[in-house]
């Protein structure tokens, strides 16, 4: 992808695109689209059956990305109003609808500082932070895609489907966040999930599982659940004090930063958040 800001680097961006797609496809050819600049990132969560029935289950809120990769998804969007919640939701059926299509997916959008909205894509599977939409609904999704496999009709409306509370999920990787975020492989000597009310934590990991360098660097996904979305960062917090994994390094210390962070707290910040705080604290260190 290349950023054009006036014609001089249109030109430019348009021959490095194509001869980079065509290194690596084959195919040189490429396309323009509309470049938002401070965008933040908010899907919708669906399910269809093989009857037609098609429903949404709410929108997550995924703009705390880094270099594209999420770190942290939430739901309901913070700051995003209620209209504008409606018409992704509709948008995001009317499309699957369409398409005819069945199965958990995910249409994903983003969205300007106008709240105007604009589509991505369709991910067509299951997601990473498909426990945040399963927090606020109280829906199994995995259970309902074996259900849609097997040919039954989705088991409510639209109607029937509610979004209680706030729910946050962080995506706990291992990597070495104060050296480019470089990989660490290894041995997990200490592991210590943490538990309580309103907490849940997914991994395959544990004590003596050794973290293979061929792989993706996450390890386990921290869900946090309250009535608000104060609570739930609240336990967030309390949840990644409480969290122990020795041997590694991992993005902990990172995630722990952030749930004090004031802009995050306060939500409606652009994916190009995080990147520009580590560069500012990078910049900084650099200068003692």
């Amino acid at each position: 992808m290349r950023v054009a800001i006036n014609d001089a680097s249109l030109q430019s961006g348009l021959k490095g695109a194509a001869m980079e797609a065509e290194k690596a496809f084959k195919n040189g050819g490429v396309y323009i689209e509309k470049y938002i600049q401070k965008p933040r990132h908010v899907e919708e969560q669906l399910l269809g059956d093989q009857h037609g029935n098609v429903v949404h289950l709410w929108e997550r809120d995924c703009t705390m990305q880094r270099k594209h990769q999420k770190l942290i998804e939430e739901s309901p969007a913070p700051k995003l109003p209620q209209k504008v919640r409606e018409e992704l939701c509709k948008s995001a059926v009317r499309l699957a609808k369409t398409a005819g299509y069945y199965n958990a997916g995910t249409c994903e959008f983003i969205v300007d500082q106008d709240n105007k909205f604009y589509f991505i894509e369709v991910n067509a599977r299951i997601q990473v932070e498909h426990p945040v939409t399963e927090q606020v609904t109280g829906i199994d999704l995995v259970k309902q895609q074996i259900r849609v496999a097997a040919g039954e009709k989705l088991p409510f409306t639209q109607g029937q489907i509610p979004c209680n509370g706030h729910a946050m999920e962080v995506r706990i990787n291992a990597e070495d966040t104060e050296n480019g975020f470089r990989g660490c492989p290894g041995t997990i000597t200490k592991f210590r999930p943490p538990g309580g009310n309103g907490v849940r934590f997914d991994s395959h990991a544990y004590e003596g599982y050794r973290i293979s360098p061929y792989y993706d660097s996450m390890i386990g996904k921290l869900i946090a659940y309250g009535a608000t979305r104060e609570q739930a960062i609240l336990r967030m917090r309390i949840a990644l004090s409480e969290l122990v994994i020795d041997g590694i390094l991992t993005n902990v210390p990172l995630h722990r930063e952030l749930m004090v962070d004031s802009k995050f707290m306060e939500g409606g910040t652009s994916i190009h958040y995080l990147e520009q705080r580590l560069s500012e604290q990078s910049a900084s260190r650099g200068q003692k």
